[in-house]
């Protein structure tokens, strides 16, 4: 999710929309009985009918992760009549996707999320192909995904794989629809370029490193998912139907909260690079890849056990900074640990000391690892981080505490 603090580019809230677009997707073959009978409340309306169902039948849609979007977003595209569904995603089913993550259950736990979601499909809908994509989206692969669909739908949590589907998606000439949400905002929004804008035109610039953090995080809001989840399927239905008026050129914003939604319009931007062929790095372009031969120093979480102990003891000082957001630290922590954020730390609102040795700790290894890397850059020669996180400490020293 995009936080409030990382403004839209080119947004005003007086530009015109552009309106209506025909048809994405030509008419499939005609309806079964079965099918009259499935989707007889789409035909009954006007804007949809036998024709825009037949339209349904022969969409090729393309959602990218099986998570909090994409969960919602599969159901009711299946349930909407989509001929084929294309799933992306390499991850699998674990007890916290569960809150939010609608499509996969309590038995799943463990399998690949493409699978589970493909079973949930079937049942829903049997008549709707699913092709799983059990791989992440590289600079390698994407364009060979996306040629066999006719729209995309963006429900991805991380910024690199944002502007990779988005050159991806402009390269190609092919609309997506983009979700995001973080604990109670969602925005939700149409790019297809040379129909309107594109995610650069919005966010010409990734944020800093860190400074937003993501729903594992920061946390999300589980019924956000299913009211940006189906904002975003409309939008696909009107696309490959030409029904009503797609969310080109417009952001709507979310106040989960609040329950309030607001709209910013959107202009392409001519300032703004359009992609003509894919980054080399979209890690690196956001500033999240690793320096080249990098080496993070680490201890084990036995090694920081030792250390604590020593400390205890009166033995060799050290400060021991948790660098999670303070929803995590509540959830478990390690006793002597002081929170300091990482966005935090990144951004300058913490002012660590030099003269001390600091080990750093976060969930799994990687957002400590990212504020080594930035402490050492600004000169402290000192820092270790804890590998693994507190789910190795967890695993390792002190079982009976929680995981999440």
């Amino acid at each position: 999710m995009d936080s409030a603090t990382h403004r839209p580019a080119s947004a005003s809230s007086t530009a015109p929309g552009p309106g209506s677009v025909p048809p994405l997707v030509a008419p499939g073959p005609e309806l079964t009985e079965e099918e009259y009978q499935r989707f007889s409340r789409h035909i009954l309306i006007p804007e949809i009918g036998v024709t825009g169902q037949r339209r349904l039948k022969n969409a090729r849609v393309l959602v990218i992760g099986a998570g909090g979007l994409g969960s919602p977003a599969l159901m009711y595209l299946a349930a909407a009549g989509v001929g084929t569904l294309g799933i992306v995603d390499d991850d699998v089913v674990d007890a916290s996707n569960l809150q939010r993550q609608v499509i996969h259950g309590t038995s799943r736990i463990g399998r690949l999320k493409t699978e589970s979601a493909r079973e949930t499909i079937a049942d829903l809908n049997p008549g709707t192909a699913v092709v799983l994509h059990d791989e992440r989206l590289t600079r390698e692969n994407i364009l060979d995904i996306f040629a066999g669909y006719d729209v995309v739908l963006d429900g991805t949590d991380n910024f690199a794989t944002r502007y990779l589907v988005n050159d991806a998606a402009a390269i190609l000439g092919k609309p997506y629809v983009w979700g995001s949400i973080l604990r109670f905002d969602g925005q939700v929004s149409v790019f297809w370029r040379g129909h309107g804008p594109t995610y650069r035109d919005l966010y010409p610039e990734a944020p800093p490193a860190g400074s937003v953090p993501s729903c594992a995080e920061g946390g999300v809001f589980g019924v956000l998912c299913a009211q940006i989840g189906s904002v975003m399927v409309a939008e696909a239905i009107k696309l490959i139907t030409g029904a009503g008026e797609p969310l080109l050129g417009r952001v709507l914003m979310l106040d989960a909260l609040a329950m309030s939604w607001r709209e910013i319009r959107l202009r392409p931007d001519p300032a703004v690079q359009q992609p003509t062929e894919l980054l080399e790095d979209y890690p690196a372009f956001c500033g999240i890849a690793p320096p080249p031969d990098d080496v993070v120093p680490g201890v084990s979480a036995t090694e920081l056990r030792d250390l604590l102990d020593a400390r205890a003891a009166g033995g060799a000082g050290f400060r021991l900074i948790d660098v999670r957001e303070a929803g995590e630290a509540e959830i478990v922590s390690i006793e002597g640990a002081e929170l300091a954020p990482r966005g935090d730390i990144l951004g300058g609102e913490v002012d660590l000391p030099r003269d001390e040795p600091l080990i750093l700790h976060c969930k799994s290894g990687g957002r400590s690892a990212e504020v080594l890397r930035h402490l050492r850059s600004q000169g402290y020669d000192d820092v270790r981080h804890l590998d693994g996180g507190i789910t190795a400490w967890v695993r390792d020293v002190e079982p009976e505490k929680p995981l999440y």
